[in-house]
């Protein structure tokens, strides 16, 4: 199937054909992500660690006449991933897109904070971008045509008083886009992140900071990064103030 095919309504799509593996897929930005790329003509899977939430979104995208499953699996544990992957590998196809949406946020002080609380956030929101991106990348690469587009964070920027390892995490998640990047741009693969101030999520709730976009606005921008970024953005670290 090529690039490029006509949806319903008649619009042309250019992710028509491709098979997008959205993690954190069940609710806030993950979700907003998922319904874009499905309009967009993407076969999409959606993956949380919530089996009955990937399945509600897969549903309503099947609904909607798009191609989707549902795959639940922890993006820390290796080897759900590799369970999970083979699972979209059979019901979908091989992942051109790779969306890492997945991530965690503890509101702790360094001295309140325990080596699991640490350890826990570093995996699930920069572990669980590599463990994805090592099992979908040779696939692109072979192909020639694959995008890795991590969302990240205004606090992967910033340093925020509190959330020492969620910032830790971010800050490393831009370095691993930007040396990814570079490493297979020459293959034709781009990769990109977005890093959205405060988003109207449940992630949000009780962090008293109002929100400044809603999780539609930040999966527009990362559909375009999917869809329609040349590969000379590769790279790029799309700030989204709000």
């Amino acid at each position: 199937m090529g690039p490029h095919r006509r949806v319903r309504g008649g619009a042309v799509s250019s992710l028509a054909g491709r098979v997008a593996l959205v993690t954190g897929g069940s609710r806030g930005i993950g979700r907003a992500v998922a319904e874009h790329l499905a309009a967009a003509g993407a076969a999409v899977a959606v993956l949380s660690t919530s089996e009955p939430g990937s399945l509600a979104v897969a549903d309503a995208l099947r609904a909607r006449g798009a191609r989707s499953l549902a795959v639940a699996a922890d993006v820390a544990d290796v080897r759900a991933l590799d369970a999970a992957v083979s699972s979209v590998e059979r019901g979908l196809g091989p992942v051109d897109v790779l969306v890492n949406d997945a991530g965690i946020a503890l509101r702790r002080s360094v001295a309140e904070m325990s080596d699991g609380d640490w350890d826990r956030v570093l995996a699930v929101n920069l572990n669980g971008p590599f463990y994805l991106a090592r099992r979908c990348v040779p696939g692109m690469v072979e192909r020639r045509w694959g995008r890795v587009i991590n969302v990240s964070s205004i606090s992967g920027r910033l340093g925020t008083a509190g959330m020492t390892a969620y910032c830790a995490s971010k800050w490393g998640l831009n370095g691993f886009t930007q040396a990814l990047a570079a490493e297979l741009k020459p293959r034709n693969v781009l990769v990109a992140a977005v890093l959205p101030g405060s988003v109207d999520t449940e992630m949000l709730e009780g962090s008293g900071w109002e929100p400044d976009m809603s999780p539609g606005e930040v999966a527009r921008v990362v559909t375009f990064l999917c869809a329609e970024a040349p590969l000379a953005m590769t790279g790029s670290l799309v700030e989204m103030f709000g």
